[in-house]
């Protein structure tokens, strides 16, 4: 792959990441209880592109951010659907 179509799907991925991660935000700020799983969603949803980006980009930092994000949310996914 070269770097224009690498360019082209981190724009595109980065994009859709940010919506996904406005629209979990937006679930939170609701403090609705029953769209915590929409939150949870979104968010994962976000932080996986975003990670996808900091791996396109090779950017340590941001795969480091969105590396932990994706645990802390994974963890948060996993205690919604497995924990009583």
């Amino acid at each position: 792959m070269n770097n224009q179509q690498k360019e082209t799907i981190a724009w595109y991925l980065k994009w859709a990441s940010s919506v996904c991660l406005v629209l979990g935000m937006s679930f939170r700020a609701s403090g609705v209880p029953e769209l915590q799983i929409f939150d949870l969603s979104l968010s994962f949803v976000g932080v996986c592109g975003w990670l996808g980006v900091s791996l396109l980009w090779e950017d340590r930092a941001l795969i480091l951010l969105n590396g932990v994000g994706f645990l802390i949310l994974l963890s948060g996914l996993i205690k919604y659907f497995f924990v009583v």
